[in-house]
């Protein structure tokens, strides 16, 4: 489903990692647990809301290339950004809207596969892509969460 996104801004904490032999499997694997071992929500200032945002950016070719993952929160503004953490814009513009089911975190690889299968159907821009979550992530074998693909 296509949507049009205005831009919003994150804090957060990230990593520059590739999708070479399962490695950004790993190093996001370990962002993650950093997020909740270091109690990172709780040092980001003026948070939107409470969802989690992973995402996926500074594409230096496209899905085999280095990439940049930031796992954070949406906030409603960059002016402090507390020590160890980034702060980031992103343009607004056409997303694709796909939904990932089931246990997590398998769900969100099995999803991601077959984007990366499918990168030229989804005509992507390769700009930022991201999955949310939220108060349906955390359900077992019936979590949903949703992911944003940038396309043309």
């Amino acid at each position: 489903m296509e949507q049009n996104l205005a831009e919003f801004k994150i804090i957060g904490i990230s990593i520059q990692t590739t999708n070479e032999g399962g490695q950004s499997t790993e190093d996001i694997g370990k962002l993650w647990g950093q997020f909740y071992s270091d109690g990172i929500s709780d040092k980001i200032p003026n948070k939107r809301s409470e969802e989690v945002y992973s995402i996926y950016t500074d594409y230096e070719t496209d899905h085999t290339g280095k990439i940049r993952a930031i796992i954070g929160q949406k906030v409603t503004s960059l002016d402090k950004i507390p020590d160890g953490l980034i702060g980031r814009e992103f343009k607004g513009g056409e997303y694709s809207k796909l939904v990932a089911k089931g246990e997590m975190p398998n769900a969100i690889v099995d999803l991601w596969k077959k984007v990366w299968k499918e990168g030229k159907e989804l005509k992507r821009r390769y700009t930022a892509d991201f999955e949310i979550y939220g108060a349906k992530s955390q359900n077992g074998a019936d979590s949903e969460v949703d992911v944003f693909i940038a396309t043309e």
